[in-house]
């Protein structure tokens, strides 16, 4: 086994089940903010960095399958696997660590009842950004772009679709937008809700504007709140694609680029959006635009109705000056790098080096329970 193992490969086994132990070497609060699913932890990052030959002695790990050492960009790990390989266990480093892992993927199928469409959920693992490919009789859409544009094309030519419509859902502040290479790739029409702040080419979307997709409907629902501009997308009536406006056990935030007082002011706009969302039929799928832990690769939707999102999320069963107070006190640390993305996203520019260095860390978009949101899926 060589010394070093990259994001591509290791996604690969994961995807497939390979029998192999990730062994997660980091301190437990760098942990604590992203991990990759299923893997082991060991708190012995001071000891690895110290030079401690003993660091892993007392490391159980299988001698009957691989182990792959991750820390957060891939050198401490190097140390690990030295010393896992000392002990005659098949070790490799993830190369550029978690960094790297930023840009891990996966996907699910996400039935929907009485669509002549098809959804595949493309789900970010390593930052836990969720985008869509929607696909009806050949043409498909993508919402919410957020790996490089090679993806969804490998998984559209997969599946004998053409991509003809990229869509987003807002202005992004925790990762940045690859919507506009996308469309720029594939021809596609590069779409965004109407607002004054993005200056790349695009078509604006209004309430009420209805896309065609190979035959499949697509309605744009307005629902300010998280930004100003932020659109919800309903297809055939079955399933809402939310962004970042509602989540399984939570709701956007929405003070994110916004003037001093502004947050209370679209508090109650996200209230008034989210009542509209409520007044939907029960057995509407909530698709959203993020979730808050890693995505295992497991095949399985993070989807729920509309109807199991209400019960799991108690701040859509609260009165408006309730909702308004709890979210404000219950806002959490922003983004890290967020007016730079947003600044980005704006110009329809890509940073100059690895996005990577920008986007690093989970996401923050989510106000969630008290005891913080949970994931949750398996349609």
């Amino acid at each position: 086994m060589k010394k070093t193992i990259n994001r591509a490969t290791l996604q690969k086994m994961l995807d497939e089940g390979a029998p192999l132990t990730v062994l997660d070497v980091r301190p437990a609060e760098e942990r604590a903010e992203w991990a990759i699913p299923g893997s082991k932890h060991v708190d012995i990052y001071e000891a690895l960095k110290a030079g401690d030959p003993d660091a892993l002695a007392s490391v159980d790990v299988p001698s009957d399958r691989p182990v792959v050492t991750v820390c957060g960009a891939g050198k401490t790990s190097l140390v690990a696997a030295e010393q896992l390989r000392a002990r005659g266990v098949r070790a490799a480093s993830l190369e550029g660590g978690m960094r790297a892992w930023s840009l891990a993927w996966n996907t699910a199928e996400v039935p929907v009842p009485d669509s002549t469409a098809r959804v595949l959920q493309v789900r970010r693992t390593g930052k836990g950004c969720l985008s869509y490919l929607i696909a009806a009789n050949g043409a498909a859409a993508v919402v919410d772009a957020a790996l490089e544009p090679d993806v969804y094309l490998e998984l559209a030519h997969e599946h004998g679709w053409t991509i003809t419509d990229v869509l987003d859902t807002h202005v992004h502040a925790d990762h940045f937008s690859r919507g506009r290479l996308l469309a720029e790739q594939t021809g596609a029409t590069f779409h965004l809700p109407a607002q004054k702040r993005v200056a790349v080419e695009h078509r604006q979307i209004r309430d009420g504007d209805v896309m065609t997709i190979g035959g499949a409907r697509l309605e744009a629902v307005h629902t300010p709140g998280h930004t100003p501009e932020s659109t919800s997308f309903l297809l055939d009536g079955q399933a809402l694609f939310t962004g970042d406006t509602l989540f399984l056990t939570g709701v956007g935030r929405p003070d994110l680029e916004a003037d001093a007082g502004a947050d209370r002011e679209r508090a109650h706009l996200l209230y008034g959006s989210l009542q509209r969302l409520l007044a939907l039929p029960d057995e509407t799928l909530v698709l959203p635009g993020h979730t808050s832990e890693p995505v295992s690769f497991d095949g399985a939707p993070i989807a729920e109705t509309l109807a199991d999102v209400r019960t799991s999320a108690e701040l859509l069963n609260v009165s408006e000056d309730d909702f308004v107070e709890t979210v404000l006190a219950r806002i959490p640390p922003a983004p890290p790098n967020h007016e730079r993305i947003v600044l980005l996203n704006e110009v329809g520019r890509m940073p100059d080096g690895d996005p990577i260095e920008l986007e690093a860390g989970a996401n923050r978009c989510a106000i969630g329970n008290a005891v913080g949101e949970r994931k949750k899926g398996g349609l």
